[in-house]
């Protein structure tokens, strides 16, 4: 099994940054892709931003030139730099990992953090 425990949520005012964090922990797994989804109240949830384990990035249309996401593989840890925040951005903040156990290919999620931007 993995899980997944993500920091750094909180509340900001518009214009200003935080930093989300999430660990993948276990054992017999190898971390694949990971990302952070988000969900708003009355909204599905969404792409933020995803990572392969080559580096490769992808970002939701929302957040491109203000969100960065990196990662750091020998940590099996995920990095979520936000910046330029917008009261729009205030939502439940979800990692997601991708991962091998054995000869599964299994898909895990984190229990959240909130993140509240205020105007």
């Amino acid at each position: 099994q993995v899980q997944l425990v993500e920091s750094g949520g909180g509340l900001v005012q518009a214009g200003g940054s935080l930093r989300l964090s999430c660990a993948a922990s276990g054992t017999g797994f190898s971390i694949n892709t990971m990302g952070w989804y988000r969900q708003a109240p009355g909204k599905q949830r969404e792409l933020v931003a995803r990572i392969t384990n080559g580096g490769s990035t992808d970002y939701g249309n929302s957040v491109k030139g203000r969100f960065t996401i990196s990662r750091d593989n020998a940590k099996s840890t995920v990095y979520l730099q936000m910046n330029s925040l917008k009261p729009e951005d205030t939502a439940v903040y979800y990692c997601n990992a991708g991962a091998d156990v054995g000869r599964y290919a299994l898909n895990y999620w984190g229990p959240g953090t909130q993140v509240t931007v205020s105007s």
